[in-house]
C-alpha cells in the first residue's frame, strides 16, 4: 500500500482494504490521531469516532501480522468454532482466553458474547443459520438474509456485563459471490475489532462454501469505534511499528471448496479431547483423515496445549504447521516455544 493511498484512507470517512493487515493500522490511526469524540462511558476515557465503516476486497486476509499486536491465532479459531458450535459456555472459550469470566453473570456462560448460540441455538426453529441458507437458496437476490444477534432484553438486564457488541450479520448473494455487512453498535478498534473482524470473516467463508459460492467483498461497521485510554501506549507502539506500512508477508489459506459442516464436527471433538487434556496429537497431522485446513487449527491448538500444561516445548508440532500458524505462533508465545528450524 502507497503512502497516497493511506492518505486517501485516512482522508475519506471509509476505506476499500485488500487486506485488513493494512485496514487494521488506519482505523486505530483514524480513531486515534482524529478522534471526532473524547468521553468516558461508564466511567472509562475513550477516543471516538461514530459509524465508522469500511470494506474488505479478499475477507480471507484477516490477520493483521503486527510485532507490536501478538495475533493470537488459537483464540481466533476458537471463538469461531465456539460460536459455529452454538455454546455459551466458559469450559469451553474460558480456556483460551481466561479474562472472558470476568464478564460472566453466573461463572458459568456468557450472555452477549456468545454469538452462536443466538445463531445456531435457541429454541426449535430458530435456527437462524438455517433459515439464511434457506432463504439464500430460494431467492439469491434477497435481501433478507440476516443473522440477529444484539436482543432488547439484554438491556432490561441490571448490572448486564455482556451485552452483545454486535447487532447482527447480512448476507448478500450477488451474481454468484457471497457478501457480508457486520452492523456493530459498539466496536473495540484494539482489541476488539481484529477478532470481531476475523470471526465474521470465517462465518462468511463457511457460509459460502456451504453454498458452493464465491467469497464476496466484507463491510464492517460500527456505530462507535473507539479506543480506550489505558491502551495509548499499546495503539502508538501498532501506529509506529514498521510492519504496518508493508506488503503482509502471508496469504492465509482458504478453507476447503466444500460444505464443511462435517469437518467442523470432527474438529470439535478432536477440540474438546486437546482441551480436557484427554489427548495429544503427534507432528503427523495428516494421519487425522481431516483436510489440511482443518487438520491444520487442530494443530495449533495442539500447540496451544502443550503450553497450557507446560509439556516439552512443541518444536516438531511447529515445524507441522504451515509458515503462517508457525510465523503467529513464534510472534505471540515465541519465548516459550523452542527454537525450531521455521521454513517461510
Amino acid at each position: 500500500m502507497t503512502a497516497t493511498n493511506r492518505l486517501q484512507f485516512e482522508d475519506s470517512p471509509s476505506g476499500s482494504y485488500d487486506s485488513f493487515h493494512h485496514a487494521y493500522v488506519e482505523q486505530l490511526r483514524r480513531v486515534f490521531c482524529s478522534p471526532r469524540y473524547r468521553n468516558a462511558p461508564r466511567g472509562f476515557a475513550s477516543r471516538e469516532r461514530l459509524a465508522a465503516q469500511f470494506d474488505l476486497t479478499d475477507p480471507r486476509q484477516r490477520v493483521p501480522f503486527l510485532p507490536a499486536r501478538r495475533t493470537n491465532i488459537v483464540f481466533n479459531f476458537a471463538e469461531a468454532l465456539w460460536y459455529l458450535a452454538a455454546r455459551d459456555d466458559l469450559d469451553f472459550i474460558g480456556y483460551y482466553a481466561p479474562r472472558m469470566h470476568r464478564y460472566s453473570m453466573d461463572g458459568r456462560s456468557l450472555t452477549g458474547t456468545a454469538y452462536g448460540k443466538k445463531i445456531l441455538g435457541g429454541q426449535p426453529g430458530r435456527d437462524q443459520w438455517r433459515m439464511v441458507v434457506d432463504q439464500l437458496v430460494e431467492d439469491a437476490d434477497s435481501k433478507r438474509a440476516v443473522l440477529q444477534i444484539f436482543d432488547g432484553t439484554e438491556l432490561r438486564v441490571p448490572d448486564n456485563l455482556d451485552v452483545s457488541c454486535t447487532l447482527g450479520l447480512q448476507f448478500l448473494l450477488r451474481e454468484g459471490t457471497l457478501h457480508a455487512i457486520a452492523y456493530m453498535r459498539a466496536n473495540d478498534a484494539y482489541r476488539g475489532l481484529s477478532s470481531d473482524l476475523f470471526s465474521f470473516t470465517f462465518l462468511q467463508e463457511f457460509l459460502a462454501t456451504q453454498l458452493g459460492v464465491a467469497l464476496g467483498n466484507y463491510t464492517h461497521t460500527a456505530g462507535s469505534l473507539h479506543i480506550y485510554a489505558p491502551d495509548d501506549d499499546n495503539v502508538q507502539a501498532v501506529l509506529t511499528d514498521p510492519a504496518g506500512a508493508a506488503s503482509p508477508p502471508f496469504t492465509f489459506p482458504a478453507m476447503p471448496a466444500q460444505d464443511n459442516w462435517a469437518a467442523l464436527g470432527e474438529v470439535l471433538e478432536v477440540e474438546e479431547a486437546l482441551r480436557t487434556n484427554r489427548h495429544g496429537l503427534s507432528a503427523d497431522l495428516g494421519g487425522l483423515g481431516l483436510p489440511h485446513y482443518w487438520a491444520q487449527v487442530l494443530g495449533l491448538f495442539e500447540v496451544y496445549r502443550r503450553l497450557r500444561h507446560d509439556e516439552p516445548a512443541p518444536g516438531e508440532m511447529l515445524t507441522a504447521l504451515d509458515p503462517i500458524y508457525q510465523h503467529l505462533l513464534l510472534q505471540r508465545w515465541g519465548p516459550r516455544l523452542r527454537t525450531a528450524e521455521v521454513s517461510g
